[in-house]
C-alpha cells in the first residue's frame, strides 16, 4: 500500500452496488427475480441459468468469482443469449435493466447523511458503475441521494467500463480535480485496478464480496464500510 495523505482529497468517486449499497442484500434478490422471470417461472431452468451466471438459486447467493458482481449488463447478455433465444439481446438487455431497477437496494451504511457531511468538507462526489446509467439513476433516486453527486457514470454512459479508467478520468474531468488528489473507493479488484490506471488513489471496502486480502494488493487502503471514510479524512 502507498501512503495517501487525507488532506489532499478533493474528491471522492464511488462504485455502487457492494459500495454504496450491500452487495448481497441487494442483488441475491434481483438473481433470483431476474432467472424466474427469464425462466419463465420455472424453476428448474432458473436453476440451470444460475448455474451460467454464478448464482445458486437454491442457497440464493452468487459464487465469489461469478463474472456478474463487477461485470457489465452488456456482459450478461452476451452470456445469456445462447439460453434465450427468445429474446433479442435489445428485449434481454431490457429485461435485465427493468428488474435492476427495482432490485430492492440496501444502503451499506445511512447514505445521506454521510454524503452530506462530505459535501460540507468541500468534497466533489460522484458515482462509476458497471451497473447500466438508467437503474443506476433509479437506485440512488430511490435512496434519495442522487442529488447529492457531481457526476454519475454507467456502463452504458459513453466512458466505457471499468476495470478500464474511463469513467474515473470523466469524473475528474467533470469536477476538475487532478486524479491524483481523488479517491476511487470501491469492493471489487476492478474498481481499485481502474483507480490505479487512472492515476487516483485507492480505498477498498467490505461490503461486497471480496474478501481484504483479495482487495489488498491493488488498494491503498482497505476500511470496513463508507462510513470510516469521514473519520479517515479527519472530519468532524
Amino acid at each position: 500500500m502507498t501512503v495517501i495523505d487525507p488532506r489532499q482529497i478533493t474528491a471522492i468517486l464511488f462504485d455502487k452496488d457492494g459500495t454504496l449499497f450491500d452487495f448481497g442484500a441487494t442483488w441475491n434478490a434481483w438473481a433470483e427475480a431476474f432467472l424466474m422471470r427469464l425462466a419463465e417461472n420455472d424453476r428448474d431452468r432458473a436453476f440451470a441459468l444460475g448455474h451460467v451466471i454464478g448464482f445458486d438459486l437454491q442457497a440464493g447467493v452468487f459464487a465469489p468469482d461469478s463474472f456478474v458482481i463487477a461485470g457489465t449488463p452488456d456482459e450478461l447478455v452476451a452470456t445469456l443469449a445462447p439460453y434465450s433465444p427468445h429474446l433479442s439481446p435489445k428485449a434481454l438487455f431490457a429485461l435485465i435493466n427493468e428488474e435492476a431497477a427495482a432490485a430492492p437496494m440496501a444502503e451499506a451504511v445511512p447514505l445521506l447523511p454521510l454524503l452530506e457531511q462530505l459535501a460540507a468538507a468541500g468534497l466533489r462526489l460522484g458515482v462509476a458503475t458497471n451497473d447500466a446509467e438508467a437503474p443506476a439513476f433509479a437506485h440512488l433516486d430511490a435512496a434519495g441521494v442522487r442529488q447529492n453527486f457531481d457526476f454519475i457514470a454507467g456502463s452504458d454512459s459513453g466512458y466505457g467500463a471499468k476495470p478500464e479508467p474511463g469513467q474515473l478520468l470523466a469524473f475528474c474531468s467533470a469536477v476538475g480535480v487532478e486524479p491524483n488528489r481523488a479517491l476511487m473507493v470501491g469492493d471489487s479488484t476492478h474498481d481499485l485496478i481502474a483507480g490505479r490506471a487512472a492515476g487516483m488513489g485507492t480505498v477498498a471496502v467490505l461490503t461486497g464480496l471480496a474478501n481484504a486480502a483479495d482487495l489488498e494488493p491493488f488498494a491503498d487502503l482497505v476500511l470496513p464500510d463508507i462510513g470510516h471514510l469521514p473519520g479517515w479524512l479527519g472530519l468532524k
